[in-house]
């Protein structure tokens, strides 16, 4: 029952691989959270924050202001998981093709990612 509401499984990386491939350029790295809460705790260091509530019209690559590479792969956090999976979940359905959900924001922190304040 209820199978519907379950998503697929999504591909995984490390906070270090994320962070690695973030320096070379390789990965764009994504806040899903409310620019409030990033300013209360910061974010991931070249992370870019583009709320859940606004990624479809900001990520949208037909877009002339698209936010992010649709070439490239994508990871998401948010603050425990549930949005960077339904931000995971919006950026397939726009046609990325490699889409990671990292977690949360602790999740990032406790795998050894930097944060850098706002």
């Amino acid at each position: 029952m209820f199978n519907f509401l379950r998503m697929a499984p999504q591909p995984s990386l490390s906070v270090a691989e994320i962070a690695d491939k973030l320096s070379r350029n390789e990965i764009c790295l994504v806040d899903v959270r409310e620019m409030a809460e990033v300013k209360a705790s910061g974010k991931a260091k070249g992370a870019k924050v583009i709320p859940l509530s606004i990624l479809g019209l900001k990520c949208d690559p037909k877009a002339a202001d698209c936010m992010i590479s649709h070439d490239k792969p994508v990871a998401l956090y948010c603050a425990s998981g549930g949005r960077s999976s339904m931000a995971a979940q919006t950026l397939s359905n726009l046609g990325y093709a490699e889409v990671y959900n990292i977690g949360g924001f602790g999740d990032w922190i406790s795998g050894g990612g930097q944060v850098e304040r706002i």
